[in-house]
């Protein structure tokens, strides 16, 4: 899943992610600036003006000796020498945080004395005035530009005025532009400095907030290998062009759908659910998912006939994303276990079914001789019972036998819906009225079809027996039967206690029975639905379920005309 390397890293798209970039020296050096103490920024400030001093003392030694005689130049180099050592001496940072701007301010007195005690050959000590001004003018304090302003105006008038220089054109020169230049300077770094103070302040906190979401993104990478490392589900993700972007390692290690999202896996041989069907290209998983079909539970067979396996699959799409395709995210569970319990199920309830029968067949038969034969009129009621019981327990192992083999025998013949509803209906309105409950019937006289009668009426008993069993509280039955355009159809309708949309889902599952009917002790095998399913699509119909909880439910099932 997500394999760091050395230099970056791979994500689960399969996507080289590059490592951080690496500091510029610039990052370097402000990392550096910015670790170190109030004393010792002062000191690293201040070490362009002292370097530049030191350098006039070399050049003043080499070309004009006699300048280093001169006391007023030496106190000038000494006025320098105690400025670079209160640099050292003071503790700043135990001062107010403006305190270290005198610094600057001394030394552009310094410079200034220094250059009217070296006479016109040392005026190009007015360049070294950009240091202190450029010191002042890069702080955040508004006030700091006026303050470089300031200093250069007094590195100008008073050490000419100490020193009792006269007055030239020269130096008038110098008094009205050296300010005036060292002014624009001054705002201008002012301003350079507190733009880029700005926006390094937003690069800050972008880079704090790209930090915050490369970490959450990584967690939520983490989170999302160790899910997918951990669900015993196959997991396929596919681009809109089929294109395998994602798998995890339940698909991969499945040797019967590794080979699915292999190069060429479309030679895979991939089964529908009646395991003979072969998928065709065009209706495969990830090409129903790459042009953004979404479907849910579908069953399919894959692998060596020897060993196949049952899937059931799913796919939800996912759109686009910046730079991203949409595509599909397609997840192969593997039930074969559950099939092959399913079918143990069936198989076994209808070897019970099928031994139930023989006896329940000679226990009838025997019932039936006993009947016909005289003398046993005092007991006559009794075996009435026995032979009603008897029959409604055989009802059930053919119900049973019908829903373990999906299929029941009809003997198809031309006979009369209406009729057939006619009379289901009249043998339910005795334990109608027993519960209360009001029976309506509205059917079209004739409704001819091909169909067989018992059947049929088997599913009109079920349909019927439910609307009153659900209905304990009377209410209104309503049977109906008309011919439409899709068949002939009959609708079963109660204003009982309804079921809810689960409810209504599992309807039709074998043996299911709702809460509500289990709590109120409802009787009933929960076959009738299941066997009525059976029944209906045997001749080649259909059957469904609407209900409203509380409100009441309309089963209703459609058969061909003939």
């Amino acid at each position: 899943m997500v394999i760091r390397e050395a230099q970056g890293t791979t994500d689960v798209f399969g996507q080289a992610r590059s490592a951080l970039p690496e500091p510029v020296v610039s990052d370097r050096l402000d990392g550096l600036f910015g670790g170190l103490s109030a004393r010792q920024r002062v000191m690293a400030s201040q070490l362009p003006v002292s370097l530049t001093v030191a350098l006039v003392v070399v050049a003043a030694a080499m070309f004009s000796p006699w300048t280093l005689a001169d006391s007023r130049f030496l106190n000038a180099l000494l006025f320098h020498l105690a400025i670079a050592a209160a640099c050292i001496a003071v503790p700043w940072g135990r001062l107010p945080s403006g305190a270290f701007a005198v610094i600057p301010l001394l030394d552009c007195l310094a410079i200034g004395f220094t250059r009217e005690a070296g006479g016109p050959s040392f005026s190009v000590l007015s360049m070294t005035l950009v240091f202190p001004v450029i010191w002042l003018s890069a702080q955040v304090r508004p006030y700091m530009p006026a303050l470089a302003i300031a200093g250069t105006v007094l590195s100008t008038v008073v050490p000419a005025a100490a020193l009792g220089s006269p007055p030239a054109a020269g130096s008038m020169i110098r008094v009205l532009i050296l300010p005036l230049v060292m002014s624009v300077m001054a705002v201008t770094a002012h301003v350079v400095a507190t733009t880029i103070r700005r926006h390094r302040t937003k690069l800050m906190d972008s880079e704090y907030h790209l930090g915050r979401t490369l970490d959450e993104s990584v967690r939520r990478q983490n989170l999302l290998d160790a899910v997918l490392g951990a669900v015993g589900v196959g997991v396929w993700v596919v681009d809109r062009n089929g294109n395998t972007v994602l798998t995890n390692k339940t698909l991969q290690s499945d040797p019967a759908l590794a080979g699915l999202v292999e190069p060429g896996g479309g030679n895979t041989q991939l089964l529908a659910a009646d395991r003979t069907t072969c998928v065709r290209a065009g209706s495969r998983p990830a090409e129903r998912a790459a042009a953004g079909e979404t479907f849910m539970d579908e069953l399919y067979w894959a692998g060596p006939e020897d060993s196949q396996r049952a899937y059931s699959v799913s796919s939800h799409g996912f759109p686009a994303a910046g730079s991203q395709e949409g595509g599909g995210v397609i997840t192969f569970a593997d039930v074969t276990d559950l099939i092959s319990a399913l079918a143990a199920k069936d198989d076994f309830v209808a070897t019970v079914s099928h031994e139930l029968r023989t006896p329940l067949t000679s226990i009838l038969g025997y019932l039936e001789l006993v009947l016909d034969e005289p003398g046993h009129d005092d007991i006559r009621a009794e075996l009435l019972v026995v032979r009603r019981n008897a029959d409604h327990l055989m009802g059930l192992v053919d119900d049973l036998i019908a829903v373990a083999s999906e299929r029941v025998e009809l003997c198809l013949e031309e006979t009369d819906l209406a009729q057939l509803v006619t009379r289901a209906v009249d043998a339910a309105l005795p334990r109608a009225a027993g519960n209360g409950l009001s029976v309506k019937l509205e059917v079209e006289r004739p409704l001819p079809v091909r169909a067989d009668p018992a059947r049929i009426s088997q599913v009109l008993h079920n349909l019927l027996s439910n609307a009153v069993k659900y209905s304990p509280d009377g209410g209104l039955i309503t049977a109906t039967a008309a011919r439409t355009d899709a068949g002939l159809v009959c609708s079963i309708t109660d204003t009982g206690m309804g079921m809810s949309d689960e409810e209504q889902e599992q309807a039709f599952t074998k043996f299911f029975r709702s809460a509500r009917s289990r709590s109120t002790a409802i009787p009933g095998a929960g076959l009738g639905l299941p066997v009525s399913k059976t029944i209906v699509e045997g001749h080649g119909g259909s059957i469904s379920l609407a209900s409203t909880p509380g409100a009441g439910t309309s089963a209703t099932f459609i058969l061909p005309e003939s």
